[in-house]
């Protein structure tokens, strides 16, 4: 059965907008720890757009599940999570002038810097999960620098306008799916997935946990984050 990852980066987002205190994400995240969820999500993004050093903080010290810290492959973050000792940290491809989070790291291009830094966050007793497109090549790479994890991009599954291109897509999931498994790597993955379009991919076996953050904050601006939570919940459960 998979897990749930709730990622309250969205929530931040609302309190940003007005430099206020107010909504606090490490509130929803406890409500959302009440509410069923498997772990907690957050990314500390360079600029601080969405999420603070502060949350960070008080969440390692609240939350009773488990912490993921999505995080730029950067000397400065990497410090922060041997500070905080989060749970797991995942490597994510960060661009300045993007809104979020777009496409997977590339990690054959970085392997000898990936390789130092996911050592010493194992090193602290870290979990090391990389971002990555469904791609046997990236897949197979992500092993050779030793990462415990990596989590399917699908956002170009979400993003398919076709039936005939969603199938595909689907279709490069689980292939990388029987890769990464073969190599013995754990399997997440996130992004883009909403209480339409997760169905097909919870259809598919392997994958031990699911990071969703932007339609959970969506429909929690309606009906709340507990009610979000257990609708999603009842979904990939």
């Amino acid at each position: 059965m998979a897990k749930l990852s709730v990622n309250v980066d969205h929530i931040a987002t609302i309190r940003q907008a007005r430099g206020v205190a107010e909504p606090d994400p490490v509130a929803a995240a406890v409500i959302a720890e009440l509410a069923g969820a498997d772990g907690i999500t957050i990314h500390l993004r360079e600029d601080r757009r969405h999420i603070q050093d502060r949350d960070v903080e008080i969440l390692r010290q609240t939350i009773k599940t488990r912490l993921n810290l999505e995080m730029a492959l950067t000397d400065e973050m990497v410090a922060i999570a041997l500070k905080t000792l989060p749970d797991s940290v995942t490597f994510v491809p960060e661009g300045r002038h993007e809104l979020t989070t777009e496409g997977g790291l590339d990690v054959m291009l970085m392997q000898s810097t990936l390789r130092q830094k996911i050592s010493l966050l194992k090193q602290a007793g870290i979990i090391v999960s990389l971002f990555i497109e469904p791609d046997i090549e990236q897949i197979k790479a992500s092993h050779k620098v030793g990462a415990d994890y990596m989590e399917i991009h699908t956002g170009k599954y979400c993003e398919a306008s076709t039936e005939a291109e969603r199938n595909e897509q689907l279709r490069r999931i689980e292939l990388a799916i029987s890769a990464a498994r073969k190599l013995g790597l754990g399997i997440n993955a996130g992004h883009g997935l909403d209480y339409r379009n997760i169905t097909a991919v919870v259809a598919l076996p392997g994958i031990e946990e699911f990071n969703i953050g932007h339609s959970i904050v969506a429909r929690a601006s309606l009906v709340g984050m507990e009610r979000a939570v257990v609708d999603m919940l009842a979904l990939v459960k």
